[in-house]
């Protein structure tokens, strides 16, 4: 297994993610006009409930069933996870912050927080693609076998393979 080399590089676009979505909350919360409550700021809720589910999964998994050694950070996996949400889709904390982002776009409605929302998808579904590269070369022909089983974000392909196999 290769130990991953931390580079300030490969950290830019999460920087940038994390900066527009903060940007992108302050607006929201300052500038926005919150006079009234629709139905689309329910489900903006809704989907900002649903990324604290997906956003604890590896804080949670990961030491369970990741091999992590005792008293390591949970990103110190030894194993890949591939059961629970991990059999579903493979990177759930990144899907939380997609969904952070489009949540803020649902409640806020307002075309700053919207702006300010594409890039944290895009930057974060970047991401996703380095993390898949690192995997690769941390567990080789297994996450490539895994890879194929599980959709890097799609949940609800992820249930409909979960359920056909």
């Amino acid at each position: 297994m290769n130990k991953r080399e931390f580079s300030w590089k490969d950290a830019i676009p999460s920087i940038f993610s994390g900066l527009f979505f903060l940007s992108q909350m302050i607006y929201g919360f300052v500038f926005a006009d919150n006079s009234t409550i629709s139905f689309v700021e329910y489900l903006g809720v809704g989907v900002f409930l649903l990324s604290g589910i997906f956003g604890m999964a590896p804080v949670i998994m990961f030491p369970r069933k990741g091999g992590v050694g005792k008293g390591k950070s949970f990103v110190n996996t030894t194993k890949i996870v591939d059961s629970g949400i991990y059999a579903i889709m493979r990177h759930p904390q990144y899907s939380s912050f997609i969904l952070w982002a489009i949540g803020a776009m649902l409640l806020f409605q307002h075309i700053v927080v919207i702006m300010l929302g594409i890039p944290v998808i895009i930057l974060t579904y970047y991401d996703m693609i380095q993390e898949d590269k690192h995997n690769i070369s941390k567990f080789g022909t297994a996450y490539k076998e895994y890879m194929k089983k599980v959709p890097r974000v799609n949940f609800f392909l992820g249930i409909i393979r979960v359920l056909t196999r």
